[in-house]
């Protein structure tokens, strides 16, 4: 909110499908409502989008064959470019965070994670970005003959940083140290099931990994003090078998730890989980429509939820039931190819 206190959204998008790049939108506080106010092309598949912790600088992926990163001032309402994009030495960047002075990249086609130093005034640095490739495969072929890096993020106490890769069912807890990053321990997860996303609880004791793969969540312990995940078991994004594609994407926790929904693509919906047992259960409680086609993307933010819907192209917004969690539709807005959702 570096503009003077307003909320705006910044929406990601395919180029290469038709999507208008990154694009910002003005938030209503009172409905949740997006008002698109500029767009950029000029960054090749921004399908990825992150703020520094100040909310200044808006960072994005290019998710191409010679993956890179971007840097973007977003202090008035269109963003403005601080320099060239940097290529992250991966390929196809799916996901990226902010942590400890480095953008970090998941970096899908090569199955490595990135981490590229940033000056201290945010912009990105031209020195050479520290790589940690993966290895290892699965038991499905087609997606896992290999890794496949699909997200990095850091834990909430900050001290470790998590990569999800779907091409080896694992979920790898690693360090940044000096610029370097190394794996602290490789924790697997059901063969086949194609972790794809994690989100923390906000009690900082459990993680929940949305699978691509096999349609469900897998519920886990997380212990920040060894940096030690513990798999529980998983739970069903559908309340049936699939009708058809069934292929989980995006995942969030309420902030105030009750529930966690899920994006399923394929079936196009919304899955809403209550949160029970201290966290160790998830419980289906219902699905929704997700508003549109192949939701690649959910958000929570202010009691809402907003789904990117890449192949209907647009961003669907939700007010949430504060006793049940249920989204309920409140609109939608254009952006062709849309990926991403990330709110200043």
């Amino acid at each position: 909110m570096a503009d003077g206190g307003r909320r705006r959204a910044f929406i990601g998008s395919f180029t290469a499908a038709g999507g208008p790049g990154i694009v910002t939108a003005a938030v209503d506080e009172d409905s949740g409502a997006l008002t698109p106010l500029s767009r950029t092309d000029s960054l090749p598949d921004p399908s990825c989008l992150a703020l520094s912790p100040d909310r200044r600088t808006l960072y994005a992926v290019s998710e191409t064959p010679r993956g890179a990163v971007a840097a973007y001032r977003v202090d008035g309402d269109a963003p403005e470019r601080t320099g060239p994009p940097v290529r992250v030495g991966g390929d196809d960047p799916t996901h990226l965070s902010v942590h400890d002075g480095h953008v970090l990249t998941a970096n899908y086609g090569s199955g490595s994670v990135t981490a590229v130093p940033l000056r201290p005034d945010g912009t990105l640095a031209r020195s050479a970005p520290a790589v940690l490739r993966h290895t290892g495969s699965g038991p499905y072929g087609p997606r896992q003959q290999g890794p496949h890096a699909h997200q990095v993020l850091p834990d909430p106490s900050g001290r470790w940083l998590v990569s999800v890769d779907l091409g080896t069912d694992s979920v790898r807890v690693c360090t940044l140290g000096n610029g370097t990053l190394a794996v602290h321990q490789e924790f697997a997860l059901r063969p086949g099931s194609g972790p794809r996303h994690l989100a923390f609880h906000p009690d900082g004791g459990h993680a929940y990994v949305v699978n691509e793969l096999a349609p469900t969540v897998t519920v886990c312990r997380w212990n920040p003090a060894d940096g030690a995940l513990k798999p529980l078991g998983e739970s069903p994004v559908l309340p049936g078998a699939p009708t058809g594609d069934a292929y989980p994407s995006g995942i969030a926790v309420a902030a105030d730890g009750r529930f966690v929904w899920t994006a399923t693509r394929g079936e196009d919906v919304l899955s809403v989980f209550t949160v029970a047992d201290g966290g160790d259960t998830l419980r289906l409680a219902g699905t929704v429509s997700c508003g549109g086609r192949w939701p690649r993307a959910l958000t929570a933010c202010d009691g809402r939820l907003y789904v990117a819907n890449e192949r209907s192209g647009d961003v669907t917004w939700f007010h949430l039931d504060p006793l049940t969690g249920l989204p309920g539709r409140g609109g939608s807005v254009t952006v062709p190819a849309a990926s991403w959702v990330v709110f200043g």
